[in-house]
């Protein structure tokens, strides 16, 4: 398909979406997005009107079945991931899938049944977008040992005092969300990239907000947990906790810190800060402009089709490992257990 035209439809369209895949998809040369499929035929034909898409579809399995059409990109809640995909695959089409893969382990097992039965199709699913700019440098830092041997990794991601007037979202109910608990996934696959796959994990968290209200003037039950807390190792030994919550107000800066026998690294909205052993406080690690990675998903997924470069972030077997942990982690507050990852792969 390298001088062809690539004609994409949109399943989907949440704010991801329009801010850019459907606007990068569309600023590729060769590249037309043609049609789309939102929760209702109202809200596609606003997607349609804002970005000037010829076709809005009533359902989703319309532009699967397109013959026209050569990818599909799913920007829906997780429920649909699975199945669209597979359909999609199942169809001859591209696959580009929002984040996450699945709701879980095995809907994700089961996407990549169906893309490996299909190899001549790409298939990609979004990236954890929080590190993109630090992955290389932070890769390279721990190559050349400037932590020494690493003995700890702490991730937090609190988010402050809830507010329990506001209505339940499609992340706080399993049905729709899947096994991922608030921002755990994300925060995990930032970290496979430096340091690979965790071996066991134990959770323990709780849902302090359990009923929020309904648009019909009831309330609904929310499912998934508001804190968290989880402890694991690495199979090097390496320990690892996370903490992610909602309700906690005046928590400590949020980011990740990397400790060594000989040195520590942090990252922070405020970017990536090092200190080796001796020195009296961390100080500001510039990103050489060779290291820092871009948001270029459209670009990628276009290139991976057009055979040009491959899928780097992320493929659908990196999106399974996000997987796998989440879900250990889900069965650990079920269970009250120790869960080795080894469990679900």
């Amino acid at each position: 398909m390298i001088d062809s035209v690539i004609r994409v439809g949109v399943v989907g369209a949440g704010g991801n979406t329009r801010l850019h895949h459907i606007p990068k998809l569309q600023a590729i040369e060769g590249v037309d997005v043609v049609a789309v499929s939102n929760r209702t035929e109202a809200s596609g034909q606003a997607v349609a009107d804002e970005f000037e898409i010829p076709r809005v579809a009533g359902h989703w399995s319309e532009l699967v079945a397109d013959p026209e059409l050569d990818a599909i990109v799913i920007g829906t809640w997780p429920d649909l991931h699975a199945r669209v995909t597979i359909a999609a695959l199942e169809a001859g089409k591209h696959v580009l899938c929002e984040a996450r893969l699945a709701r879980t382990v095995a809907e994700a097992q089961r996407m990549i049944t169906a893309a490996e039965s299909r190899p001549r199709l790409v298939t990609q699913v979004v990236p954890s977008p929080f590190t993109l700019a630090y992955d290389a440098t932070i890769s390279r830092l721990l190559g050349e040992g400037y932590l020494g041997d690493l003995v700890a990794v702490e991730i937090t991601d609190r988010s402050g005092f809830a507010d329990p007037a506001a209505a339940r979202t499609w992340r706080q109910t399993t049905e729709i969300s899947g096994v991922n608990v608030m921002s755990l996934g994300i925060w995990y696959e930032a970290m496979q990239r430096w340091l690979g796959d965790a071996a066991w994990v134990m959770a323990a968290g709780r849902t302090m907000i359990t009923r929020r209200p309904a648009a019909d003037g009831t309330s609904e039950f929310v499912d998934v947990p508001d804190h968290l807390d989880v402890i694991g190792a690495l199979p090097s030994g390496t320990q690892l906790r996370i903490a992610v919550s909602q309700v906690t107000g005046h928590a400590p800066a949020n980011g990740v810190w990397l400790y060594g026998t000989d040195g520590t690294l942090r990252l922070t909205a405020d970017g990536l800060f090092g200190a080796r052993r001796g020195q009296a406080e961390p100080t500001k690690i510039d990103i050489p402009d060779a290291e820092r990675i871009d948001w270029r998903v459209e670009e990628e997924f276009i290139g991976a089709i057009r055979g040009s470069e491959p899928v780097r972030r992320t493929t659908f077997k990196d999106g399974l490992g996000y997987l796998i942990f989440t879900e250990a982690v889900w069965r650990s507050l079920r269970e009250r257990r120790v869960v080795p990852l080894s469990e679900l792969a």
